[in-house]
């Protein structure tokens, strides 16, 4: 690999896709307001013991881990919930609850580049801690919903499980945490077959195997219908059938309190995370075949790494994925551009004139470029043009000695001179 490429997985954004993604993300820190989520900042670097606790064996693998210069075991963080997990358990475990908090960054996994995936990703992460209410994990999903509707993004749904239902089956079976991750991570890989043969190989009973096989063909997007079969099939297992009911009173709240979208519902859905505790979701759309983000309930972690039991649940949303799908569905968003100014002398003696005058209009918050190429007016206006700014101020000396310049409206192909006083209201105005 050529030194001076970037590293496969990862990207250099050029200043339209930036642009795009720093949109996508404004709406996210917006909606962040809206819902009383506060910001917090997190290292990219944290202990690799603290991001592998329960981050599942496919991330574990695939984590950038290495050892620091101290001697450390650190690596890149895979995901944002395990650092504010630590976050809450160390330094805000007396913050009154419920606590809501958002964050938002890159993060890193060595995952095979491909559509939409990559190693070096952008997410907002949302996390509602404190509450074991059905009407959170509703707020969360409710939030989802914002966020397609805020970003222009049609028929979309969202994939809806309970962990608890498969996790309660195999608990009643005896199978321990550990073993019940193994048949989890088969199910996240859509691997149903062989989540099926791993079930049989840890000894549960034939009824086991039969509720399993049953369970995990179960999906649709009546969700009445589905968590009635599904509550029917796992009948014998009583921590499968809270499961469901928990489910139930989730989807029923959102679907009440008039967040339209239409839910798939899957019985045998599971997540690559093995800290989730209870209902999970991704919201997906018809062009693309891939999450667009994920979230569910946890409220084990915060426990696991020193804090109070704390319930939380919370959802990262995919910014990357997001901007895929509204460039996907032919979305053009309207990003607000608002005023862009050039500044232009006539002749080298006026540039430390036209600096002064940027600094001017600057501090009223106009934001200026001065013409810095030497080039002559009509090249610069050109130029200009080519480059969407609204407004050129054309300093000469003559205007200069009645303190005026000329300002060209980019747009209208119109100009007229102006008292340097009047100028940013001439601009603002216009």
């Amino acid at each position: 690999m050529s030194p001076f490429r970037t590293v496969r997985g990862m990207r250099d954004f050029l200043p339209k896709e930036a642009e795009k993604m720093r949109y996508v993300e404004q709406v996210t820190r917006d909606l962040a307001q809206l819902y009383g989520y506060r910001e917090v900042i997190t290292p990219i670097v944290e202990s690799y013991d603290l991001l592998a606790a329960k981050s599942g064996e496919e991330i574990r693998k695939r984590m950038y881990a290495f050892e620091d210069l101290g001697g450390r075991r650190v690596a890149l963080r895979p995901e944002f919930t395990a650092s504010i997990a630590r976050l809450i358990a160390t330094k805000m475990r007396n913050e009154p609850k419920p606590m809501r908090l958002f964050c938002v960054g890159s993060l890193y996994r060595y995952d095979e580049p491909q559509y939409g995936r990559f190693r070096e990703f952008w997410q907002a992460n949302y996390e509602l801690i404190g509450s074991t209410k059905p009407e959170a994990d509703a707020e969360i999903l409710m939030l989802t919903y914002d966020l397609m509707e805020k970003l222009g993004l049609r028929n979309y749904w969202l994939k809806i499980g309970h962990v608890g239902i498969i996790r309660g089956i195999l608990a009643q079976e005896d199978v321990k945490k550990e073993q019940q991750n193994m048949v989890m991570q088969l199910l996240d890989k859509k691997q149903w077959d062989e989540a099926l043969t791993a079930a049989r190989e840890l000894g549960v009973s034939q009824r086991c195997v039969t509720t399993l096989k049953n369970v995990f063909k179960i999906r649709g997007k009546d969700v009445s219908q589905v968590l009635k079969k599904t509550e029917e099939n796992v009948r014998d297992y009583e921590s499968a059938v809270a499961a469901v009911e928990n489910l139930r009173e989730i989807t029923e709240l959102t679907r009440k309190s008039n967040a339209k979208f239409e839910m798939l519902v899957e019985a045998g859905f599971a997540r690559g995370l093995e800290y989730y505790t209870g209902m999970i979701f991704e919201p997906y759309v018809p062009e693309m075949n891939i999450a667009l983000s994920g979230g569910g309930r946890y409220d084990k972690l915060i426990e696991l790494f020193g804090g109070e039991p704390t319930p939380a649940v919370g959802v990262a949303q995919g910014m990357d994925r997001l901007a895929l799908a509204v460039k996907k569905q032919k979305f053009s968003p309207k990003i607000p551009e608002g005023k862009r100014v050039v500044i232009i002398p006539i002749g080298e003696k006026l540039r430390a004139r036209v600096l002064e005058l940027s600094l001017a209009l600057r501090g009223v918050g106009i934001p200026v470029e001065v013409e810095v190429m030497g080039r002559t007016v009509s090249k610069a206006l050109q130029d200009a043009d080519r480059r969407n700014v609204t407004h050129a101020v054309i300093v000469g000396s003559e205007e200069l000695k009645e303190n005026k310049v000329v300002l060209r409206d980019m747009k209208k192909r119109e100009q007229k001179t102006v008292k340097i006083r009047n100028l940013s209201q001439e601009i603002l105005k216009t």
